[in-house]
């Protein structure tokens, strides 16, 4: 009868610090309350503009969600620029009254601008501090520059490392392929200060301190279409992410976003302090 070999067992490497953990699970909760409270404060004018002004009476928009009174009912419409869709069940209309997006979707279920203002200036604050918690130790610990930020030869490498995540090959290191490097490069220091600058801007305190932030975007109205456009990118990113998550193995990754353990593949180099 023949012996069935056992496949082996990569080592596992400490590969989280726990700094970079706790603020993963910060931004984590922040995003979620600042997404659902920002749909709400949305749903007060559900519509996006470029420039400096905007109103009910205004027909210079990007982006408009609406309710249309028709033979059959209340349908939900979304125009985008010229072009207008039926999106009846989806936005504009939820239990059967007017509403960008649903009830279902925004903190709170029904619409009260002020408790929405109040829990995203409340979550944004705290997401502004661990962003910056989070750049400074990276800065300070070398990780930036170690973990981070690809090479010239993680560039090269890109797009086999785009083509292996097509077809489901996933390598599992010590540190983050290069494909990782550049997507959490572009989330952290192109979407996240994007976010912040153009929350800012749309303040009208930070602007009478900060006039430059007018000038950065265009107008209030160009920070507020900037903002509404970065929030549906990080929602995109949210969904592959936890898409990849899955399918590079959800226990192993989530062991390392917890313990900072992370089982890597066979053939890792072993450092000091690594398991078998």
């Amino acid at each position: 009868m023949e012996k069935r070999t056992s496949r082996p067992i990569g080592p596992l490497v400490y590969r989280q610090s726990v700094w970079t953990r706790a603020t993963h699970w910060t931004w984590a909760v922040c995003l979620f309350f600042l997404l659902v409270s920002a749909l709400q404060i949305f749903n007060a004018h559900p519509a996006l503009y470029v420039g400096q002004e905007s109103g009910f009476e205004y027909e210079n928009f990007l982006l408009a969600i609406y309710a249309e009174e028709t033979p059959e009912g209340l349908r939900g419409r979304a125009a985008v620029f010229d072009r207008v869709f039926d999106t009846t069940g989806v936005l504009g209309v939820s239990n059967g009254e007017p509403r960008g997006f649903p009830a279902w979707a925004t903190l709170p279920s029904y619409q009260d601008l002020a408790t929405g203002r109040l829990v995203h200036f409340f979550f944004g604050w705290i997401f502004v501090a661990t962003l910056f918690v989070w750049f400074v130790n990276a800065l300070a610990g070398g990780r930036l520059r170690r973990g981070l930020l690809p090479t010239c030869a993680d560039i090269r490498r890109l797009p086999r490392d785009i083509l292996d995540h097509a077809r489901g090959r996933f390598h599992h290191g010590r540190s983050y392929g290069v494909l990782q490097k550049v997507t959490y490069a572009g989330v952290l220091f192109v979407l996240f200060p994007l976010i912040v600058l153009s929350g800012l801007t749309m303040s009208p305190g930070m602007v009478a301190a900060w006039p430059w932030l007018l000038d950065l975007f265009g107008g209030r109205q160009t920070a507020r279409s900037v903002h509404f456009l970065v929030m549906l990118l990080l929602v995109a990113f949210f969904i592959v992410h936890i898409l990849m998550v899955l399918l590079a193995g959800p226990l192993n990754e989530l062991r390392s976003m917890t313990t900072g353990w992370y089982r890597a593949d066979p053939g890792t180099p072993p450092a000091d302090g690594d398991r078998s």
